[in-house]
């Protein structure tokens, strides 16, 4: 009797490797941290959002030495969590570069198992595209998507989309990450954090700015977009406003 295929082995990358490959990759930054949150490994798309020059200007510093104050230390604390063990998976966030306009992502983070029984990271993030016009659920999507424009600002619920769609809630959430890479609940999300930025440029009260952009109280406010943004809409305000003093 003829014995059973063996099973091929599972192959693995290298991060100098996989560094290279997303060199090649202007939406993609990808990196490696150390136990103790230091850079190993940076691809050279996330080198030149940070306005440098050369890998070695990245590798052996923490992101409190790379990124500004108020976005470094939130990002410390993010890669803490990591190092102590927990996933992050495709969570939306607003990455403010200091040579770039603001950009819409989604970030995920891993453990990575070090020799010595340490730990460090690998991380990717990837910029949020366009949507799949082509696809056909489009027209019934962007229905949506108009309906969340006029409406983001009171409370909604996935299923009230899925009917204005005329899809089930199983298949509004599958269409909707195919064509837009988010999911109706990270599309409300980033609408509401987008109208947040635009009206803490403005007078209004953090809370008032929390409640007219569709956030219930303000902690629950403050809470999500510290998650989206990296730092407290006060803090927001404040560097927005530093910045426009500067230019």
């Amino acid at each position: 009797m003829p014995s059973a295929p063996a099973t091929p082995a599972a192959a693995s990358i290298d991060a100098e490797l996989m560094q290279t490959l997303c060199d090649a990759l202007p939406d993609v930054v990808f990196f490696v941290k150390d136990d103790a949150g230091r850079y190993t490994h940076a691809n050279l798309t996330l080198v030149r959002r940070l306005g440098l020059k050369r890998r070695e200007d990245v590798i052996g510093r923490a992101v409190t030495e790379v990124f500004p104050a108020r976005l470094g230390g939130r990002y410390a604390i993010q890669d803490r969590r990591v190092l102590a063990g927990e996933i992050i998976e495709n969570q939306l966030e607003v990455h403010l570069y200091p040579n770039r306009q603001p950009g819409w992502c989604l970030t995920g983070k891993r453990p990575l198992p070090l020799p010595g029984q340490r730990r460090g990271l690998v991380g990717l993030s990837r910029d949020l595209g366009s949507p799949d016009g082509r696809d056909p659920t489009y027209e019934r999507l962007r229905l949506v998507i108009e309906h969340m424009h006029e409406h983001y600002a009171s409370a909604l619920r996935v299923t009230a989309l899925a009917q204005v769609a005329k899809l089930s809630v199983a298949q509004l959430e599958r269409h909707f990450q195919r064509v837009f890479q988010l999911t109706p609940q990270q599309a409300i999300t980033k609408l509401r954090i987008e109208a947040a930025m635009r009206e803490l440029r403005g007078e209004a009260s953090i809370a008032q700015v929390g409640l007219a952009c569709g956030f219930s109280d303000q902690s629950a406010f403050a809470r999500q977009f510290k998650a989206t943004v990296g730092m407290a809409p006060r803090e927001y305000r404040a560097s927005h406003r530093e910045f426009g003093a500067a230019r």
